[in-house]
């Protein structure tokens, strides 16, 4: 996993504009991944962030880069744990959220769109996007927005910045 797949992929993430990133990855062999990623771990972790495999299919691993102490903090957030109980996620932490959040990619029945509350997307337009199938939404940024259009355009001038691709 060369690093600058990390930093094209989660660039907002590592400077601290945003809870999470994801993104996906070859891998050749299970052993090699899972090596790779403790490796980063333990560089990561004293600069409060860590890597996880979510899922790994077909020679492709979907990997999760975060912020800890964030990722706590919105999940703590009274619509995200609304959400999250009504998807069936336990109430007990983030660190059980996210063994629950793999297990839904692992078991592939359907995506779990309430991922978006990992990557630090609004609540409201986490649960609007599942609740309206994807349709209705204000505007279309680095996300579909549903609620407050203009602090979503405000947040998203800084990783305009970083992305000029995104613009």
């Amino acid at each position: 996993m060369p690093e600058e797949l990390i930093i094209r992929n989660c660039s907002p993430t590592l400077a601290g504009l945003k809870t999470g990133s994801m993104f996906s990855c070859p891998y050749a062999c299970e052993q090699s991944l899972r090596e790779e990623i403790r490796t980063l771990n333990r560089r990561l972790a004293p600069k409060g962030l860590r890597i996880l495999p979510l899922q790994r299919k077909n020679g492709r691993a979907l990997i999760y880069v975060f912020r800890p102490h964030e990722l706590e903090r919105d999940l703590c957030n009274r619509t995200a744990l609304y959400l999250l109980r009504r998807r069936g996620y336990p109430e007990t932490g983030a660190a059980s959220c996210l063994c629950c959040l793999v297990r839904r990619f692992q078991e592939n029945r359907e995506f779990p769109h309430e991922v978006g509350l990992f990557l630090g997307y609004p609540p409201e337009d986490v649960c609007a996007f599942i609740d309206q199938q994807a349709h209705g939404c204000k505007f279309v940024g680095c996300w579909k927005v549903y609620g407050n259009e203009g602090k979503a355009k405000k947040d998203l001038r800084p990783v305009q910045k970083m992305h000029p691709c995104l613009l």
